[in-house]
């Protein structure tokens, strides 16, 4: 196995792999021998920063529960399973503990990996097949774009434990098809949140999205996501949170066009366009290692 960190430095590490004959009881496919894989921070632009997401390259169609048990020995928010279909490329997206109908980063981590690793050609628009249908990448400069579908919240009473569970009391809370979303009346707030995740698990949404508008130069709002009933207590940058975020900040303040800023404890930076019912996700990202599952 070779590692290649992102100062350009070859590292070889003379690693003897030991064969796997069963993930949990499933005997494993000979076709699944040796497996391309990537460690990708998006929407950054530095590593070590932005969120994590391994990337995994499939020459053939691969058992769910042998991607689980990749995912959950990843141990990152999200591992991407990617491989070609006639019609373009199937993406398929796990936590540690499930697998997600929608994510944002890990897309991004995908495109990255496969365009700068010539997987795939880089003047190639990408087009995956997922849960939640068709999503496409392009490139603009240094900018990978992501086409996803938007998701508003609808304005609904705050349950009593909330407050609670999260520390602080929202002015706003919306629903979306997969999230709460909290708004809080400064970015002090949402900074200083120490959520009690076991409390969160038991409102039966994905996670809760908290917001407030920015206080630094150069953005229109900052957030955080805690995603405790899929595994994840706090997802370092969502993008599949901004599909939620995009359509709520663009009407409360009337522009189509927003910079966001995560600011989790890595931080992530987004650039969105709100286009319909459509949300583009624009963001950077950097590889931080890549060898071979074996």
């Amino acid at each position: 196995m070779w590692i290649e960190p992102t100062n350009g430095t070859k590292i070889s590490v003379d690693v003897r792999p030991v064969e796997i004959i069963a993930v949990h009881g499933t005997e494993r496919n000979d076709s699944m021998a040796r497996v391309k894989c990537w460690q990708v921070d998006a929407f950054t632009d530095r590593p070590f920063a932005g969120n994590p997401a391994a990337v995994c390259w499939l020459e053939a169609e691969a058992d769910p529960q042998w991607m689980q048990s990749v995912a959950a020995e990843m141990n990152l928010s999200e591992t991407a399973f990617v491989r070609r279909r006639d019609d373009g490329l199937e993406l398929r997206w796990f936590t540690p503990t499930v697998e997600v109908d929608l994510c944002g980063h890990a897309t991004l981590a995908t495109a990255h990996a496969l365009w700068s690793s010539q997987t795939v050609s880089q003047s190639q628009p990408l087009r995956f097949h997922t849960r939640s249908g068709v999503l496409t990448c392009t490139r603009d400069g240094d900018y990978i774009e992501l086409d996803f579908p938007a998701t508003p919240p609808a304005e609904v009473d705050i349950p009593v434990e909330l407050p609670q569970a999260l520390g602080a009391t929202p002015v706003f809370l919306g629903k979306s098809c997969y999230d709460y979303l909290a708004i809080f009346e400064s970015a002090d707030i949402v900074r200083k949140l120490k959520p009690d995740f076991r409390q969160l698990e038991q409102f039966p949404v994905r996670g809760v999205i908290v917001s407030a508008p920015a206080d630094e130069a150069g953005f229109d709002f900052v957030s955080r996501f805690f995603a405790p009933n899929v595994g994840v207590d706090e997802d370092p940058v969502c993008g599949s949170a901004h599909c939620c975020l995009t359509p709520y900040w663009s009407q409360r303040l009337g522009k189509p066009n927003l910079m966001a800023h995560q600011v989790s404890a890595r931080g992530g930076v987004l650039r969105l366009k709100l286009n319909g019912n459509r949300v583009i996700l624009g963001g950077q990202a950097v590889t931080v290692w890549q060898g071979e599952l074996c």
